[in-house]
């Protein structure tokens, strides 16, 4: 962990966040979002994208027991408090618990609709009761709490994150934080897995404008951009071939830039302060376009590990940042 800092004097605008980004349904991360503001001494959070699961375990009630298959193991349940513990861990991994019955199960593994929708409504829910965690946790300590989607999540949790007086989505706005301006979007470039969040370099270039014109060009900016900026060594994935399968070069994944052109333009030409991303879990690291400090704090959420960047803003400078993790 490496602090950057620069310049002296005394500043007139100053902020201290922290960033953090793809925990894909992890309670136990979210958690520990909640608690970053107390712990590193920030009163903003920034939770940037791909907020949900992808996995629905079922817990199945059979002659007064409960059975479930979970990381490669079948486990056996003998009371309720047993079954709470379960569900408790299967949050923590970023999966979504469901108590069915055998006929229950039939269905869910018969028809995918309905297995959908099941996995939909899991998926609502577990938002929402992050956003009423957030509420209960933060209300009234003075920490303002962003909370927006990424490319992987489906639009039904957009409801979910409205209407808090707590958490705020700022996907697709302009937010004023101190005299600093947030500029946020959720959607991506086209990925190979056609996620729901994703457009051509071109319509997305033309999102980022239409946000970028009500800018006040007085005020310095923050970038929120869930897709890393191409060809920064902040989007270097393994290279994949149609069927998905990971092209090796010397017995090592082929690692290739897949972030948007239309972020990185974007970051050329507006030159923010400092601009937040995401997206490609392998590219932990932070790297200057320009003036532009950008970082991506990368993602390890199936181990339960928090990554994150502390930054802290003086007028139009970064005079520090620091990637954690915990």
């Amino acid at each position: 962990m490496v602090w950057f800092r620069k310049g002296k004097g005394q500043a007139t605008r100053r902020l201290a966040l922290y960033y953090t980004s793809d925990i894909h349904g992890s309670e136990r991360c979210f958690l520990k979002f909640l608690n970053a503001a107390k712990f590193y001494g920030v009163d903003t959070l920034i939770l940037g994208g791909d907020l949900t699961g992808k996995v629905l375990v079922p817990i199945v009630e059979v002659d007064g027991h409960w059975e479930m298959s979970f990381l490669g193991r079948h486990e056996v349940l003998r009371s309720l408090e047993e079954v709470t513990e379960a569900e408790k861990r299967i949050r923590f991994n970023g999966f979504y618990p469901y108590r069915c019955g055998p006929e229950e199960l039939a269905r869910l593994e018969a028809d995918r609709d309905y297995a959908d929708a099941v996995f939909r409504r899991l998926m609502r829910e577990s938002v929402a009761r992050w956003v009423r965690l957030a509420e209960e946790r933060l209300r009234g300590t003075g920490v303002r709490c962003f909370v927006m989607p990424g490319n992987d999540d489906e639009f039904d949790i957009d409801d979910a994150l409205a209407g808090s007086d707590v958490v705020v989505n700022p996907d697709g706005a302009i937010v004023e934080i101190d005299g600093y301006q947030l500029l946020s979007l959720a959607w991506a470039n086209p990925t190979p897995w056609n996620s729901p969040r994703e457009l051509p370099e071109e319509e997305l270039a033309a999102r980022i404008e239409r946000l970028a014109r009500e800018l006040d060009p007085s005020l310095p900016v923050i970038f929120n951009l869930h897709c890393p900026p191409y060809d920064s060594t902040l989007d270097s994935a393994p290279q994949l071939r149609e069927d998905l399968s990971v092209v090796m070069v010397g017995g090592q994944p082929n690692m290739i830039p897949v972030g948007s052109r239309a972020v990185r333009e974007a970051i050329e030409r507006y030159q923010p302060v400092l601009s937040l991303h995401g997206h490609i879990h392998e590219s932990r690291g932070a790297v200057r376009i320009g003036r532009t400090l950008c970082i991506n704090p990368g993602s390890a959420y199936g181990e339960g590990v928090l990554h994150g960047a502390l930054v802290r803003l003086e007028d139009d400078r970064v005079a520090s940042y620091q990637l954690v993790s915990g």
